[in-house]
């Protein structure tokens, strides 16, 4: 009888690198549960993607362990191939903000029997301008610092690393002009145009782990993403009311602007760089984002 089989793809230079330590007792895991397990390591960026789209479809699950930046290139891998294979996530980054809003265990070994003991379920995804996201899309304010902060300081400041480069941000806070038109050509369209300071696309419940949206509904495979724009301060005033309710999750303040679209055009100030899942983006004058209704399976 053939046995199942998993692709384990580890960045073991993720977070505080502790997956790599503890690669033997995952393995075991999945040999206990009757798993024949494939380890590959990445070295650079993009290896994760390369691999899942070409030996994806030959894996009965296909496992993602390191940052939303490694899980992000394993569901753009899958996407792009055509491959309706389970993805698994054993999160081991720095903020891990995708784990943190679906639910996933925070211990390496317990994220680990999670993959072979949980339920694969629907999960919406996001296409920005063709290349596929997990949970965000964002511009502005914050969204520098997880590719702009040492790996180094992340790795021993984990949380408090992107809260300080936050800070640093809101120092030097300079806004976009941006026109965003959502749902057009629907009953439920909207605009909105202003100066930002900070815009976010997302399917998740944390961004950046500064921007907690546990407080709201937000359905993870509802065909829809969640909008949230914030414009620029006119005065000091007006600056700490926007970092109280983005630190406790309110959002109660016309500064604020928050709701759900399935595709939202986004026309901004040219050289406005955007982070996916973490990750640099450099983004166009125009962009287009979509959202993929239960676009891939993953086992919480």
């Amino acid at each position: 009888m053939d046995r199942k089989k998993i692709l384990l793809i580890m960045n073991p230079k993720s977070g505080t690198m502790q997956a790599a330590k503890y690669l033997s007792d995952i393995v075991s895991t999945f040999s206990r549960a009757g798993y024949l397990t494939t380890v590959l390591m990445t070295e650079k960026r993009g290896d994760a993607r390369v691999w899942v789209m070409e030996y994806g479809a030959d894996y009965d699950v296909v496992c993602a362990s390191g940052g939303d930046g490694t899980f992000n290139e394993v569901l753009d891998g899958l996407i792009t191939g055509g491959h309706d294979t389970s993805i698994g996530y054993i999160p081991s980054g720095s903020t891990n903000d995708f784990a943190q809003s679906v639910g996933l265990p925070k211990g390496i070994l317990a994220s680990a029997d999670r993959v072979v003991n949980g339920e694969a379920s629907h999960l919406d995804i996001g296409c920005f301008n063709g290349r596929y996201f997990s949970y965000v899309a964002s511009f502005g304010a914050f969204t520098s610092t997880s590719y702009s902060v040492p790996q180094n300081l992340k790795n021993i400041l984990g949380h408090t690393a992107y809260v300080l480069g936050g800070i640093k941000d809101i120092v030097t806070i300079k806004s976009v002009h941006a026109k965003i038109v959502a749902d057009e050509g629907t009953p439920n369209e909207t605009s909105c145009e202003g100066d930002y300071i900070f815009g976010a696309i997302c399917n998740s419940t944390s961004v950046a782990g500064i921007l907690s949206l546990d407080k709201f509904d937000v359905d993870m495979n509802d065909g829809l993403m969640e909008v949230l724009l914030v414009r620029m301060p006119k005065d000091p005033i007006e600056l700490n009311s926007i970092v109280v309710n983005m630190l406790n999750g309110t959002l109660n303040t016309r500064q604020i602007e928050f709701f759900s679209a399935k595709d939202i055009r986004v026309e901004i100030d040219h050289g406005t760089h955007w982070t996916l899942d973490g990750e640099y983006e450099s983004g166009e004058d125009t962009n287009t984002i979509n959202t993929l209704r239960s676009a891939i399976r993953l086992i919480k």
